[in-house]
């Protein structure tokens, strides 16, 4: 019987406390790879093997497909049985049918694979998103009240983390802080395509009127998750990169960086954020 993996590992640790040391189970972020596949029977081709987190693997195709622009109608998604997939890659396998002839995949001439860490390393451009993503006109305004607020909403809502300590968090709010949903994963990349996928599944894309917050930093490549998805403020924890903070003013969008204990920067975009 084919064991489904689950978000998080049992271990045995040996812990250390000043002079002092017991053996204890310990819980980890579970971290397997996810092969991605595009079909259009009778054609089906990989696009990319990812490391995540298991769980909620259907909304992080959906949302890598939609970041790299690869599939707009998504007509099923599936784990995949086909005989070239042993039963115990069965849970890290899967297909994404969509519609008439598969698209063009400039990805498939890297045949990437993508880290937990870093996610599709140099895989855009700036000038590259021209191409397909347009300067984002939003009309959301968000007060600094309800900035403060997102980070300890997000850290509540992320069960796994408070069990592992090894997770990163994505999570969509309103413009008045309400929360709407939240992923997990060991990449904070995968965390935000799980979100997206989740949106582009529920069919409310583009998130113009919504707020992305993440538990990490904002690196260049979580913008471009969000521009593609069309949500104009995003905030973080920690710092954003130099090319994060580019897109952001390139595109029109909003971009808070060092957001907790009730201070934050404003790096992009600051005409959305309200002050007393």
């Amino acid at each position: 019987m084919t064991v489904r993996p689950g978000p998080t590992t049992r271990t045995r640790v040996l812990a250390l406390s000043g002079q002092s040391a017991r053996d204890r189970r310990d819980d980890l972020a579970t971290e397997e790879p996810l092969e991605i596949r595009l079909a259009s029977p009778p054609e089906r081709r990989t696009v990319a093997i990812t490391m995540r987190t298991p769980g909620h693997d259907f909304e992080l195709a959906a949302g890598f497909l939609h970041g790299e622009g690869l599939a707009g109608d998504i007509e099923a998604i599936a784990y995949c049985t086909d005989d070239d997939v042993p039963p115990e890659a069965r849970y890290n396998t899967v297909t994404v049918r969509v519609p008439g002839p598969l698209p063009e995949l400039p990805a498939l001439e890297r045949h990437f694979l993508t880290s937990s860490a870093c996610g599709v390393c140099g895989s855009a451009s700036l000038e590259a998103l021209h191409h397909r993503c347009v300067r984002l006109d939003s009309s959301l305004r968000v007060t600094a009240a309800t900035l403060y607020g997102l980070p300890g909403k997000l850290r509540q809502a992320q069960g796994v983390f408070g069990r592992t300590g090894g997770l990163h968090g994505a999570g969509l709010f309103t413009a008045q802080g309400e929360l709407l949903t939240v992923r997990e994963d060991v990449g904070r990349h995968n965390a935000v395509d799980k979100v997206v996928g989740w949106a582009a599944l529920q069919h409310v894309l583009p998130l113009s009127d919504h707020v992305l917050m993440v538990s990490g930093r904002s690196s260049y490549e979580i913008m471009q998750k969000a521009l593609a998805a069309g949500i104009a403020m995003v905030c973080a924890v920690s710092a954003p990169s130099s090319l994060a903070v580019e897109l952001a003013r390139e595109f029109g969008m909003t971009l808070v960086g060092f957001l907790r204990d009730e201070r934050c920067n404003v790096y992009a975009g600051a005409e959305r954020v309200t002050v007393p």
